[in-house]
């Protein structure tokens, strides 16, 4: 079999400056591995805020993202890559920064027949939270969401809206833009599309009942069933709401989109255009279901790797 990039010296971007720093080092460093046992001429680099000078010394010809999080996984260094001319894994710069946004997301996806929870939008740089809580009009429980992180973090679930003021003041703490959310609660499900295709559908859950950080990162927290404990009417439905959404909102290369289903409606959360590459993470784990071995997943991913805007 041909590998287009087996002459090329491979960069993995891996670190980065946002809150998911740590995970993204477990991610770089696992692909890291899995292509200098492929035989790859491939580097680490740990991206800080002089990106370009660091690309240009270590003389990259193709770009492996493992970043997550803000300034990797938002569009800001693909449209660096672009610039430069280095070919890069995953979506372009306007369908990273799309998807990065949990509400833009929604709002593009509102008329395609995927249903969504109920939510609502503050921005406090044109709204107060004081204001937002006066006018709040979805029933209890809630949650409150960062808009633009991932990995669950900063997010949280209010109870009654007498706690909400302070809970938005805490999101607040991770970004502006916070999306508030009906919480829904049922079977929690992800869908990886490799490629455009989907990967078997994994069923999530966490021992606590509710998939946060520390479930999600912490080995034995969380029980991940494939296949995935639903009808397979209900794999079609998921198969093609995911496939929507990637292609709706222009994703490329790998994705994987996360739902609850409740009293047989998959409802969509979002999606994520940098899927972890952890030990722990479910992109693997869904190819392993297939019978695709960790080295086999990162040189598929690597050889989508291609300049978007040309």
């Amino acid at each position: 079999m041909n590998h287009p990039f087996k002459n090329k010296k491979i960069g993995v971007l891996l670190g980065g400056l946002s809150s998911e720093r740590e995970i993204s080092l477990r991610s770089g460093e696992a692909v890291y591995q899995a292509l200098v046992k492929l035989g790859y001429d491939v580097v680490k680099i740990d991206v800080g805020r002089e990106a370009a000078v660091q690309l240009k010394t270590a003389g990259i010809e193709v770009a492996f993202l493992a970043l997550h999080g803000r300034w990797g996984e938002d569009g800001v260094m693909q449209g660096l890559l672009e610039m430069m001319g280095i070919p890069y894994t995953g979506s372009g710069v306007l369908a990273s920064s799309l998807a990065m946004d949990k509400y833009l997301t929604k709002e593009v996806l509102l008329n395609e027949g995927i249903p969504l929870p109920a939510h609502r939008f503050l921005d406090a740089q044109s709204n107060t939270v004081e204001a937002f809580v006066k006018t709040f009009d979805l029933k209890f429980p809630v949650i409150v969401k960062p808009s633009r992180e991932g990995s669950t973090l900063g997010i949280e679930i209010v109870q009654d809206k007498a706690n909400l003021s302070d809970a938005l003041h805490r999101g607040l703490k991770y970004d502006h833009r916070l999306l508030v959310e009906s919480f829904i609660k049922g079977v929690e499900v992800t869908v990886a599309i490799l490629n455009g295709k989907p990967l078997p559908i994994i069923e999530v859950v966490p021992q606590s009942g509710f998939y946060d950080f520390e479930a999600k990162y912490t080995q034995g927290k969380t029980e991940y069933l494939i296949p995935a404990r639903i009808s397979a009417t209900m794999v079609t439905q998921l198969q093609a709401h995911s496939l929507k959404s990637y292609y709706k909102l222009g994703c490329e290369g790998v994705a994987r989109a996360d739902f609850i289903i409740h009293e047989a409606t998959p409802y969509f959360l979002e999606i994520n255009t940098l899927p972890g590459m952890t030990a722990t993470s479910l992109v693997p784990k869904a190819a392993f279901a297939m019978g695709m071995s960790f080295e086999a997943l990162v040189e598929s991913i690597l050889e989508t790797a291609k300049l978007k805007n040309s």
